[in-house]
Parts: C-alpha cells; sequence; structure tokens
C-alpha cells in the first residue's frame, strides 16, 4: 500500500462448489449411498480501499471472506440401526445417520484496517489489526450427541441443530515488502494465531469446548517482471490447521466431542504454492493467469467427520483480465476452476464400509476500481 496510489476497489465472486459424498459396503446396505449438497451457490463481497496520507505512508482497510464451509444433504434417503444401541429397528435418516438435513454453514468476515509505511525508496512495512466475525451451525449429527463413544452425556444438547451461533476474535498481520532491484520485488507476511471466543451453542461438537480459532499461517513471495509487458509471480503459503484442536485433532482423538482432546477434522498443516502470469497486453488491457497446488489436508482416519466439509480440491487455475476505463477507473473479470478431487477410506461409523467425499469448484468474480 505505501507504493500503491489511493484508491478504491469494490467487488464480488459467485462461488460455485459442488459436493457429494457415499458410503459403500455397509453392513446395513440401506447406509450406503451418495448424497449431493444442495447449495451450489454463494456470493462474496470483498472491499478494499487505500488512501495516501503522505509520500510515504498509506492507510486503509481490506474486508473479506477468510473461508467457510456449507453442505446441506438431504434426509431419508438412508435407513439407520437405533442409535447408540445396535437394534435393529431401522428410521429414515441422513449418511451419518442423523435425523434431520445433515449439513454445517461456517462463515468468517474479516475487517483489516491498516497502516503502511516506507522505510526507504525500495522497501516498506504494514501492519493491518484483524477484527474477525464468523457465524456457524450444523444440524443432522444426533448419531454422535446420541452416542457414549463421542457424547460426555448423550444425548449431548450442544452438538447439532441448535441453530445459527457466533463468534469473534481480534488478531494482526505483519508485511515487509522490498524491491530486490529494477526486475525482482520480494514481500513476506504472517498472522498468528486468532483467538476466536467459543460458540456456545455447540460447545459438545467443536473440541475445547466449542473453541474454532483461525490458525496461523505465513506467506512469502517473488514477482518478476520478465519483459516490459510480462511479470511473473511465485508465492508460498502455509496454515496451521493442526494447531487448532477443532480443525487439528482427529476423528479417534479417544477424548469425547467438546473435550480439549476431543475429535476433530483430522486435517493437517497444509502448504500452497502459487504461480502467476501478467501480460501487460495494451496500453488499457491486462491479462492474467494463475495456478496454485496445495497437498490434500484430510486424513483419511477423520473421513466420516469430513464428510460434512469435504475439502479436498488441491488445484486451482484463474484467467483474468483488467481493463482500464478512463484515468480514474478500471474493471476486473477473473474466472476460478478447481477439477474434481475425491478421497476414499474406511468408514469411522462402520469399519466395512468405505467412504467417499468429492468436490469442486468454480468461481466468477468482478471488481470495480476508482483511483483518485
Amino acid at each position: 500500500a505505501a507504493f500503491s496510489d489511493s484508491r478504491l476497489d469494490l467487488g464480488a465472486s459467485l462461488f460455485m462448489p459442488d459436493r457429494s459424498a457415499g458410503r459403500a459396503g455397509a453392513q446395513l446396505p440401506t447406509m450406503n449411498g451418495t448424497s449431493i449438497s444442495g447449495s451450489k451457490t454463494f456470493l462474496i463481497p470483498e472491499m478494499g480501499y487505500v488512501r495516501k496520507i503522505s509520500d510515504k505512508a498509506a492507510v486503509g482497510v481490506t474486508v473479506y471472506g477468510n473461508g467457510g464451509m456449507n453442505t446441506d444433504y438431504e434426509t431419508g434417503s438412508y435407513t439407520c440401526r437405533q442409535v447408540p444401541t445396535n437394534a435393529a429397528t431401522a428410521y429414515p435418516a441422513n449418511l451419518l445417520c442423523g435425523t434431520s438435513g445433515l449439513g454445517v454453514n461456517l462463515q468468517q468476515l474479516v475487517v483489516a484496517p491498516f497502516y503502511s509505511a516506507k522505510i526507504d525508496e525500495t522497501s516498506s512495512f504494514g501492519v493491518a489489526p484483524l477484527v474477525v466475525y464468523q457465524t456457524f451451525k450444523a444440524s443432522g449429527l444426533q448419531a454422535f450427541a446420541g452416542n457414549p463413544d463421542y457424547a460426555t452425556t448423550p444425548p449431548s444438547a450442544n452438538t447439532t441443530d441448535n441453530g445459527t451461533d457466533s463468534s469473534s476474535g481480534l488478531g494482526v498481520r505483519l508485511g515487509y515488502f522490498k524491491k530486490l532491484n529494477s526486475q525482482v520485488d520480494f514481500g513476506v507476511s504472517y498472522s498468528p494465531r486468532i483467538n476466536m471466543s467459543r460458540f456456545k451453542k455447540y460447545s459438545e461438537l467443536f473440541a475445547e469446548s466449542g473453541d474454532f480459532d483461525i490458525p496461523a499461517n505465513f506467506s512469502v513471495g517473488v514477482a518478476v517482471q520478465a519483459t516490459p509487458a510480462v511479470k511473473v509471480a511465485l508465492d508460498y503459503q502455509k496454515i496451521n490447521y493442526k494447531d487448532v484442536a477443532a480443525t487439528g485433532n482427529i476423528m479417534r482423538q479417544g477424548g469425547h466431542l467438546g473435550d480439549a482432546n476431543g475429535p476433530g477434522f483430522g486435517w493437517s498443516d497444509v502448504n500452497v504454492l502459487k504461480l502467476g502470469v501478467e501480460w501487460k497486453y495494451t496500453s488499457d488491457m491486462t491479462l492474467r493467469a494463475g495456478y496454485n497446488h496445495s497437498n490434500n489436508p484430510i486424513n483419511p482416519n477423520s473421513i466420516t467427520f469430513n464428510i460434512i466439509a469435504p475439502a479436498v480440491v488441491q488445484d486451482h487455475f484463474t484467467v483474468g483480465f483488467t481493463k482500464e476505463l478512463d484515468k480514474h477507473s478500471e474493471l476486473t473479470m477473473a474466472y476460478m476452476y478447481a477439477p474434481k478431487k475425491s478421497l476414499s477410506a474406511t468408514s469411522g461409523m462402520d469399519t466395512s464400509s468405505t467412504e467417499t467425499i468429492s468436490m469442486s469448484q468454480q468461481q466468477l468474480g468482478v471488481q470495480y476500481s476508482w483511483k483518485f
């Protein structure tokens, strides 16, 4: 921001994930089948503002969605044994043997005011307090709320179907930028773990009594002006999911849901490599393309819990452009495609069966910018 002109960017993206989950080989055949998540389109707004306050410093704010997950699988396609007993009586259920629609909805919003200043004519630093607000709801997890292997006092009241709960927290992001020479720029940023308030309505679902912190993350990258018209950027990012019990603990952790050592999603830390190319096609048109690859965070031993959040995609391809409309405004559009990725592993509910989770993604975004 210290090297940027004053500007305002407003945008929104249509995020279009396609999620499915299924089970095969269960001892009770009516537990087998495939479910498709119903919701397929989500609107994600974004905003950024930079204001130069001197030749060396700038202030501003960014507002963005940090992430989240949403699934809503149908109910009534399956019948399961009564939970927690193994009685032969069956009842209409969802894929995880719950009695209501199966799914979760997690949304995270970050408001990040910032200050950035030049150290000299080739480098700058920045600091941004992070004000985070998140909401969560879960449904259809009665089989776990009523199972003494998972619930401290079955049926637990704060595991599922309690409507939407909210949580908030404060964090910080620090950044450093350096022009190494006329062709190469370098940047690094770091945000430590953000301690969020607990989801009280789901204190017997997430480990540590409903705690769902934002994991620490670190990024480093370089941008090379390969030709007068072409710039190439390469970034590396690490997200420390294992340090947060709710995401890092495995499904068979040993404790009950909500305990400090309670079951979680079994996610490993994620390493992401990002490659981008920018081509100044004409004086008023810039074309871009990008690709990123990450490891699959989900431990196969925890596949059953991840039916409600099948985050298995590993590759994202992007294309886009910016069109300068006049000296003070520009229009940007971008499209992202993440091809379908699947993970299959032994079920945590019936070890004779195999469960498969799948996801693909598309996203179309548009942004309008004013420069002043």
